[in-house]
């Protein structure tokens, strides 16, 4: 399994990024997918996932301000971020269930 993040960038406080990882390689499911970050000097941090069918789970940081989705004939996950905060600022990384991607730099300036 292959995941391939995109769509950080550098965006002021409060705007909005859509972040998208491609999954490639045999798949069958993309219900164990999901969005992990580590910000500069701290140790990575669950940020959304799916915990099984449809279901999602989020960070209490997150809760309210990104959600996450997939769009399985893509075979493709997004994580919609909205007002963003400075603290916000990590790299940002896709998962599905042992794999993770090379992660995306998503940058808040104040």
């Amino acid at each position: 399994v292959q995941l391939q993040a995109s769509g950080g960038g550098l965006v002021q406080t409060g705007g909005s990024l859509r972040l998208s990882c491609a999954a490639s390689g045999i798949i069958f499911t993309l219900s164990d997918m999901g969005w992990h970050r580590q910000a500069p000097g701290k140790e990575r941090e669950l940020v959304a996932q799916f915990t099984g069918g449809s279901k999602t789970n989020y960070a209490d940081f997150a809760k309210g301000r990104f959600t996450i989705s997939r769009d399985s004939r893509k075979n493709t996950a997004y994580l919609q971020m909205n007002n963003l905060q400075p603290e916000d600022t990590a790299v940002y990384y896709c998962t599905k269930g042992i794999f993770w991607g090379k992660g995306t730099l998503v940058t808040v300036s104040s």
